[in-house]
């Protein structure tokens, strides 16, 4: 596929959290940029006059705009920091090595410390974030030190050490922010515990933690102490938004290549993200047009091949949506849960972007094709025989049994086809009888179609369960056009097809195209049919009112309710609004009569 123009790439860009990277013509990096909207701010540069002239100079060297979709705000500060040093792009300032984020360390030794730091060392020390922010690492420390009084030192608290007295308690103990393990005062096991409870809440399970606190924060405000409850309220919100694991930096995760895949029935996308050292550095997104029928297993087999010689890639450990055989001289990773799981997620979200935006391309610059493929995707899903160009799709509506009508609207192409639409009126069938106005309306529908020799529909889809769809089904019996027309019925509760003759119903994927123009279709069947029900029972409304008033005939009661729509408006209108449509001496009769009722 050639590439795209700038304009069709801004168009079809997403709008969600993410890092945007600008190409040269040479596909040499120019930019590295963070945004909380992609579209947005991608857009901006092409749309703002510029002060800066090195500015201007970058957006006329733009060719190409590539991006990487994150969770949140945070991972894309993050991310963009790994690109920028990774890539080292001519516009963006220089990062030097040592520009990182703050962790905080939970120190592997006895009476653990747990304290900030900007370094890592590997020395079997526990490291959670990074964070982007200090505010969130202080709030935090301040949690843990309210709740779990830790030693600040740094003696080293061996079993000997301790024995031998060495060591004498400080301040901390004697105001209460230490429990003295230094001259074994509190055991280690006691204190472990508390790490423990720590570890949790930085992992983010912190509801006891948060309890304590509010328990705290309503002490304080009994005690009139408002002042200290603000802030003990602040540190609660700050805690409720804290996101305690970045998916873009995870140090447990080392050097790991991930790869993921989407596919329809002419292309699949495969997603690559490159971690390296905890962090990811590189996303990359393969396009692969099928030639035969093709299975994921087999084309993603192909792609890491392919990617992993490109990118001269020597991870041993490769992370994948399900198990290949790639040698034994690598490690293949299926997760189903955990942090492996969430960034194999992640990469899945970057591979469905990548294809709902060639998708939207592909609608904008051409749409037949993009029509062939919904079609082609339809047939398979729906296991028909040709493809469903023309379908139609009927509704009932009787809304408390009165004025029953049916609504049946038409798509062509997969879009609605509305000079197509028809409403019926329910002649033949007493009272509020779903199943027999359904065969009433599909036998009138498709009888006239067939003496006006019109064409047929491909599909007919019956909203409504088992009961609907066999009564459509006698209609189409009677007509002899059973065979001929595929009939399916789509149940509200949970979007399940049924197909004549299956008590098995057929369950579409959520998220599948040919779902969502069956929904489409079931909603606009009954938006129109509620629409048409509703004005036939003003109207019949209206005209029992009209009726009984003495002097006014059928002719005057259709231009009132030309006019005035509805009887609470033609109530609420004085005589000289009525005079004005029907002339003085009706409106008098009109008038006095509503005001006999009133």
């Amino acid at each position: 596929m050639e590439q795209p123009s700038l304009e069709l790439q801004l168009q079809t860009l997403p709008e969600g959290p993410g890092v945007y990277q600008y190409y040269d013509k040479d596909g040499k990096i120019l930019y590295v940029g963070k945004a909380k909207n992609l579209k947005k701010r991608v857009a901006s540069y092409f749309t703002k006059t510029h002060d800066n002239g090195k500015t201007r100079v970058l957006v006329k060297k733009i060719v190409t705009i590539k991006h990487i979709i994150v969770a949140n705000e945070s991972d894309a500060f993050l991310l963009e920091n790994n690109l920028i040093k990774k890539l080292q792009p001519r516009y963006n300032i220089n990062l030097k090595d040592d520009k990182t984020y703050p962790w905080i360390c939970i120190k592997k030794e006895p009476f653990s410390r747990i304290f900030p730091t900007r370094r890592m060392v590997k020395d079997g020390s526990e490291y959670f974030g990074p964070y982007t922010n200090f505010k969130i690492v202080n709030t935090l420390l301040d949690l843990i030190k309210e709740l779990y009084p830790l030693r600040t030192c740094n003696y080293d608290l061996s079993a000997s050490n301790i024995e031998k007295g060495k060591y004498k308690v400080c301040l901390e103990y004697h105001i209460g922010n230490c429990k003295g393990p230094c001259e074994g005062l509190e055991t280690l096991e006691n204190y472990q515990e508390q790490v423990h409870a720590i570890r949790e809440i930085l992992k983010g399970n912190f509801k006891e933690s948060l309890r304590d606190f509010k328990s705290k924060m309503h002490t304080f405000s009994s005690n009139m102490q408002f002042e200290e409850a603000q802030k003990i309220k602040e540190k609660i919100e700050s805690l409720e938004n804290y996101q305690a694991r970045s998916t873009v930096f995870n140090p447990k995760m080392a050097s790991v290549d991930v790869f993921s895949i989407i596919s329809d029935e002419t292309t699949a996308y495969v997603n690559f993200l490159q971690v390296s050292f905890g962090a990811i550095i590189r996303s990359h997104t393969m396009e692969i047009k099928k030639k035969l029928d093709e299975t994921n297993e087999e084309l993603l087999e192909l792609a890491v091949i392919e990617l992993r010689e490109r990118f001269k890639l020597t991870s041993k450990e490769i992370i994948l949506p399900f198990p290949l055989d790639l040698g034994e001289n690598i490690k293949i990773s299926v997760p189903q849960l955990g942090d492996k799981k969430q960034i194999l997620d992640l990469s899945e979200r970057n591979a469905k972007y990548q294809r709902l935006e060639q998708l939207k391309q592909m609608q904008i610059v051409d749409p037949e094709r993009h029509t062939n493929r919904i079609m082609a995707q339809m047939k398979k899903d729906l296991r028909l025989s040709v493809e469903p160009r023309h379908i139609e799709c009927f509704d009932n509506s009787n809304i408390q049994g009165t004025n029953p009508v049916s609504a049946c609207v038409v798509f062509k192409d997969g879009k609605p086809s509305k000079k197509d639409y028809r409403h019926f009126n329910i002649k033949t069938v007493e009272g509020p009888n779903d199943f027999a106005s359904m065969e009433e309306v599909v036998y009138r529908r498709y009888k006239r179609l067939l003496d006006e020799k019109q064409p047929l529909p491909q599909l007919i889809i019956i909203d409504g369960g088992k009961g609907q769809l066999s009564s459509a089904l006698k209609s189409l019996d009677e007509l002899e056009l059973r065979g001929k027309i595929a009939v399916i019925g789509i149940a509200k509760r949970l979007e399940e097809l049924f197909y004549p003759g299956d008590s098995v119903p057929l369950y579409l994927d959520k998220k599948s195209e040919t779902l969502k123009i069956i929904q489409q279709l079931r909603n606009e069947a009954h938006r129109f049919g509620i629409t048409h029900h509703r004005n036939k029972r003003s109207k019949s409304a209206l005209v029992t009112s009209i009726e009984t008033i003495p002097g006014i005939g059928e002719k005057t009661m259709q231009t009132l309710l030309k006019h005035f729509k509805s009887v609470k408006r033609l109530k609420d209108a004085t005589e000289k609004e009525i005079s004005e449509v029907i002339g003085a001496s009706k409106a008098k009769k009109i008038s006095d009569f509503y005001h006999k009722i009133n």
